[in-house]
């Protein structure tokens, strides 16, 4: 196990108090997909001695949080039992809180996986349907665990058929708006909440560069957001690279998001991306 507790609980620290401005607390936030299908890494770490291998490197790496996900949300992907993904994600989550002090966030859109995430110690839901499940804006009422909302056009098996906005930036920031309100009308504080524009979920290439572009207009919402570009064909298809070959892609939009106001960046190559962060913060001291 990796003496890592003070860093550690800075981590925590800095994962209790994101700021939607301040360079300095950016986070990393590195993924691991328990699932077979996901689209860059399915399959490599379903099970628990290659996955807790792979939180421990992303632990030295200098990951801040460890996002678990145990079903695929790519685009044409198959619908996951709420007892399959259970079995795929609580035993890591236990694990990991077990052996390391690095917060977990757990990747799920169904009430019962968001319930015994929390039961056994989970610090984040990070949610691709953004709360909309039955049961999923009560389970979290009952907790006091960070959540992050992210927009969604459609479904993963259908989001890419031809997704359309009148106005992109409006048309997220007023789904956000509805989200906040319904989880404030059910208890739920606004600190508790992140956002997260989705890149890649029901939208064109086009789309997603714009949202990156003007990232910094869901600030107005005055909440941290989360940027999720890792690996994703927005760059595929810009770069004309496979999904092993995007690494160079996804350092940039990272740097494009954090330097666009994003309080967390959601990555696979989580060393690479610390690096691509120190850098950034080295560089704004110097223009103070």
């Amino acid at each position: 196990m990796i003496e890592n507790s003070i860093k550690t609980q800075a981590d925590q620290a800095a994962l209790a108090n994101l700021s939607i401005a301040d360079l300095n607390n950016v986070q990393v936030m590195g993924i691991l997909n328990v699932t077979p299908d996901s689209f860059s890494d399915g399959g490599n770490f379903s099970h628990l001695d290659s996955a807790l291998k792979q939180v421990e490197l992303m632990i030295e790496n200098g990951v801040n949080i460890i996002d678990i996900g145990g079903e695929s949300t790519r685009p044409g992907a198959v619908d996951v039992s709420d007892k399959d993904e259970i079995t795929r994600v609580i035993p890591l989550l236990k694990a990991i809180k077990s052996r390391f002090d690095t917060p977990v966030s757990i990747d799920t859109s169904k009430a019962v996986v968001m319930n015994e995430a929390i039961n056994y110690g989970a610090d984040m839901i990070n949610d691709v349907r953004a709360l909309q499940n039955k049961g999923c804006l009560d389970v979290v009422a009952q907790s006091d665990i960070l959540i992050c909302l992210m927009h969604m056009q459609g479904m993963p098996r259908t989001m890419q058929e031809n997704p359309q906005y009148e106005d992109i930036i409006n048309d997220i920031l007023q789904f956000f708006v509805q989200r906040i309100e319904c989880c404030e009308q059910k208890g739920i504080k606004k600190e508790r909440l992140i956002l997260d524009p989705g890149f890649g979920f029901g939208k064109t290439q086009k789309h997603n560069y714009q949202i990156l572009a003007q990232l910094s207009s869901f600030k107005k919402l005055n909440l941290p957001l989360l940027a999720g570009t890792s690996r994703k064909s927005m760059l595929g298809q810009l770069l004309n690279r496979d999904v092993d070959q995007r690494l160079a892609g996804s350092l940039a939009t990272a740097m494009v998001a954090v330097q666009q106001g994003a309080s967390i960046i959601r990555v696979h190559d989580v060393a690479e991306t610390v690096d691509t962060i120190k850098i950034l913060k080295t560089v704004a001291q110097y223009n103070q």
